[in-house]
């Protein structure tokens, strides 16, 4: 296998991130961003080290676990017929995960253990005080992932993203969003953690099963991130990561450009599926075009000759007019 073009690479070094990175459609590995950040130091060391920097900040609250055995080589999946996944999941306070990750052999059943996608503000309150980056919007959701050698399968994000090393190694494989039709992507409605992933074990293809592979890796990039460096992912590129050390951690932040007001775009094409996808051929043409009309080529020729008191969704949207079509759709979905 071709090994993917690398990066761009910035030199971050000062700690801020130049603002033409937010307007990049082109991952950009960062060098050195978060190096200064305490908890790069306070956690490089050993486990009982990183336990022992973190306890200040965490909550005795449960977190949620996943845990898989031996047999998933750090990878997290589904189970063979696809009826459910390759992994349990559970409640544990962080010292546990700390305590269990530091034993010399565990039992079998929790060879691998991952904490993913959890809010930081939350379950460790104080952490950003000492350890946070400035990004172009306040309200960016920042969440800790923390665990042992694992492997998440390539998955798209809606916001906007960076990626913080704090400890361990991880390396990044990025897909352009078009590759989605060589990725092969399993189901939407039942997924390992709420993204749809490609099936392809992209540290094994198989390219008789999965023969366009070939094709999304010669558009592929990768990262190598090392401790206080982080990665910007632009909306809705693909992206596998793969946790390197017997202890890792990364703080991401994600926010959208978009209002808060607007909708899922998932949730709508989940009701496209329902409503549209299954139409005989010639309407489901006829549908796309009343659909570039209304949503993927719309300005305002499509509106404007109706008088304004009557434009409805039609015109851009407010929080207002944005509430009010969320109530009409939920009364025609209840029909």
């Amino acid at each position: 296998m071709a090994e993917p073009a690398p990066v761009q690479s910035l030199d971050c070094a000062a700690g801020s991130i130049p603002r033409q990175v937010f307007e990049s459609t082109e991952p950009v590995l960062l060098r050195g961003l978060v190096s200064g950040w305490p908890a790069v130091a306070g956690c490089g060391g050993s486990i009982p080290d990183a336990a022992g920097y973190l306890s200040q900040f965490w909550r005795e609250e449960p977190v949620t676990v996943y845990a898989g055995d031996s047999s998933i080589e750090g990878r997290f999946f589904y189970n063979e017929d696809f009826t459910g996944f390759n992994f349990i999941a559970g409640k544990a306070t962080l010292p546990q995960v700390f305590a269990k990750l530091a034993e010399p052999e565990r039992e079998e059943r929790l060879t691998t253990l991952y904490i993913g996608s959890t809010p930081i503000d939350k379950w460790m309150p104080g952490f950003r005080t000492q350890n946070d980056v400035q990004l172009p919007t306040d309200d960016a959701l920042a969440s800790f992932w923390l665990g042992n050698r694992t492997r998440v399968s390539a998955h798209y994000d809606f916001p906007d993203n960076v990626a913080c090393v704090v400890a361990g190694e991880r390396r990044f494989t990025l897909f352009p969003p078009e590759q989605i039709g060589n990725l092969y992507v399993g189901p939407i409605d039942k997924t390992p953690s709420g993204q749809a992933i490609s099936l392809v074990d992209l540290k094994n293809p198989d390219f008789e099963r999965f023969p366009k592979f070939a094709e999304a890796i010669k558009h592929a990039r990768t990262a190598l991130l090392a401790p206080g460096d982080a990665i910007f992912i632009p909306s809705m590129w693909w992206h596998h990561v793969e946790s390197r050390e017997p202890f890792n951690m990364l703080i991401n932040y994600w926010w959208c450009n978009s209002p808060s007001f607007m909708g899922s775009p998932t949730n709508a094409l989940m009701h496209a599926i329902l409503a549209l996808r299954d139409l005989p051929p010639r309407q489901r043409e006829l549908w796309q075009g009343v659909f570039d009309h209304y949503v993927f080529s719309a300005d305002e020729s499509v509106y404007e000759h109706i008088p304004e008191p009557g434009r409805g969704c039609l015109a851009p949207l407010d929080e207002t007019k944005a509430k009010q079509l969320h109530a009409d759709l939920l009364n025609r979905l209840k029909m």
